[in-house]
């Protein structure tokens, strides 16, 4: 088929791939704008950008579709289909019914749960069982359209959104692939009314633990925080991120450091924190953190 690929970070990166591998047409990439980034603040095109150029792919950088140029630049790539995945910019009307079966996103939940911009998140930081990859007819409302195919997969205990982020990225590619080969023929399903969620932008702001909460949300929110923005709390007067927990059988205080090397107790139940961030620092496994940070027993995380 011949396609318009659109899609900004790494997640979409592997769908794009795999549409190459595949034989398809690839007749332009749309991606985000570059953005300045480093100290010297130099132009650094996204990830699906650079893959692009890599393979000698057109790349389109549109601030958004309001210029009726863009709009028609894209009807004269006479599209079988454009492919999305975590583009980043909305799609007026003009763009989703130019191309010949219209526009597809890959979403990552199992629709109509987590419409919106961060479901990989918010799957993990509700504590959900299972996730997966919907491949969507896209429509004017958001996430909204019917669904062509649905792949499902569990949510490990010690999944984080970042080991999510990566299996849900391959799962993606493989979905779209198999989507496309049987296309002209496939019925697209209407979501259902019932169970509709919405999966808000993180907010930096979320990021502060609450050690009131039960281990098991306490340890959601970790893993659904991890690697970015992280969830933090404070101890000795420093910022202490924590990107791993399991949950333990020990009790006490909540937010207390109760167990070695690193155990703080919640609202009911407490946390083993298995990987930790010091402000400055990189990630590291916590018996090796806390070498260099002494966090006393009883200590008070904040």
């Amino acid at each position: 088929m011949r396609i318009a690929f659109m899609g900004t970070p790494d997640f979409s990166v592997g769908a794009l791939r795999a549409l190459l591998s595949a034989g398809h047409e690839i007749a332009a990439v749309y991606s985000q704008p570059p953005s300045r980034a480093g100290r010297g603040k130099k132009e650094r095109p996204s990830a699906v950008h650079a893959f692009a150029e890599e393979n000698g792919l057109k790349v389109r950088n549109p601030l958004n579709f309001k210029d009726k140029k863009d709009i028609d630049d894209f009807k004269e790539l006479n599209l079988d289909v454009a492919v999305v995945v975590a583009y980043g910019l909305l799609l007026p009307r003009a763009i989703l019914d130019a191309p010949k079966y219209g526009c597809l996103n890959i979403h990552a939940s199992l629709l109509p749960r987590w419409r919106g911009a961060a479901p990989i998140h918010r799957a993990v930081m509700s504590g959900d069982k299972e996730t997966g990859i919907s491949i969507m007819q896209m429509e004017a409302g958001l996430d909204t359209g019917p669904v062509l195919l649905e792949k499902r997969i569990p949510i490990a205990a010690d999944d984080t959104t970042g080991t999510l982020h990566d299996k849900l990225s391959i799962l993606g590619a493989k979905a779209i692939v198999e989507a496309l080969e049987t296309l002209p023929d496939r019925k697209a399903i209407k979501q259902p009314e019932e169970g509709v969620t919405y999966a808000k932008k993180i907010d930096k702001a979320e990021a502060h633990i609450d050690w009131s909460e039960s281990a098991t949300d306490v340890k959601n929110h970790i893993h659904g925080l991890s690697p970015f923005p992280g969830a933090w709390s404070e101890v000795n007067g420093e910022r202490l991120k924590i990107l791993k927990a399991e949950i333990t059988n020990q009790s006490g205080t909540a937010g207390e450091k109760i167990g070695e090397p690193l155990v703080i107790a919640c609202g009911d139940g407490a946390i083993s924190a298995k990987i930790a961030q010091r402000a400055g620092k990189g990630p590291m496994d916590i018996a090796a953190l806390m070498n260099g940070f002494d966090v006393a027993m009883g200590a008070k995380f904040s």
